[in-house]
């Protein structure tokens, strides 16, 4: 059964390819590969971020208040319109992070976010989460702000599912043709190489993880996706200004 509701810590590591390969093979030691992964390979994510016309929801949360939300629409790999994907609302209440989702058809996703109805109820829906999610809706004027995909490995602990390790790369994005079907083709946000390792756990990480990031000299880092994206299209864009300023 999908796992719906989240409560936990994230720790995020940013790291190369050699830093990767080192710990990834450390992992593999006390860590088994989730099922997408069973033949060393990627899968996909997708997902449209959503925002108001003025951005408030990144630019509060790049503040770094003890309160922060979002909502996105995910999807594994490139959805066709009747694919099951899943709208989730993600919050960080003083580092801990809550996140809840509700299974949707593509379709239905795009609709019930542009007009805040929920749509009929089907049993592979979460009742309570629409709900949460539709005062969400009432609270913002939304509208699809950018498109993000990364390619993912991810880990989970031997006997605790309730630690679990991703590692993301080829993150990309892009802000037109912001719909999941279109294809998960992007502007890249990180230099080839690089890789995302996310830590999460409900309770503190076990004794033989915090060794083995102090041995290979691995530092928390913050990094939000959808923040670093924001940030380079506002540069992006100034820079435009400038050269148009030049002409």
């Amino acid at each position: 059964m999908t796992i719906e509701v989240f409560n936990r810590y994230e720790s995020k590591y940013l790291m190369d390819s050699q830093s990767f390969q080192d710990i990834y093979n450390r992992l593999l030691q006390y860590m088994d590969l989730d099922e997408y992964n069973q033949n060393n390979q990627f899968y996909t994510i997708s997902n449209i971020y959503y925002d108001t016309p003025q951005h408030s929801i990144i630019r509060n949360s790049l503040s770094k208040p003890k309160y922060r939300e979002k909502l996105r629409v995910r999807a594994y790999g490139v959805p066709k319109q009747d694919a099951k994907v899943y709208v989730e609302l993600k919050k960080k209440v003083y580092g801990l992070v809550n996140k809840r989702r509700t299974a949707m058809k593509l379709n239905e996703a795009y609709e019930f976010v542009r007009t805040g109805v929920a749509p009929e109820f089907m049993p592979y829906m979460n009742k309570q989460v629409i709900h949460e999610i539709q005062y969400f809706l009432q609270r913002y004027e939304l509208q699809p702000a950018v498109y993000l995909a990364y390619d993912r490995i991810a880990m989970f602990c031997r006997g605790n599912r309730d630690l679990r390790i991703t590692f993301d790369t080829n993150i990309r994005s892009r802000r037109e043709d912001i719909r999941l079907e279109e294809g998960d083709h992007g502007e890249a946000l990180m230099a080839p190489g690089l890789w995302l390792m996310e830590v999460k756990a409900e309770k503190t990480v076990p004794v033989w993880l915090a060794q083995l990031l102090s041995e290979l000299r691995m530092f928390r880092t913050g990094f939000s996706k959808y923040g670093n994206e924001y940030r380079m299209n506002i540069r992006n864009e100034q820079q435009i200004k400038e050269r148009l300023q030049l002409c």
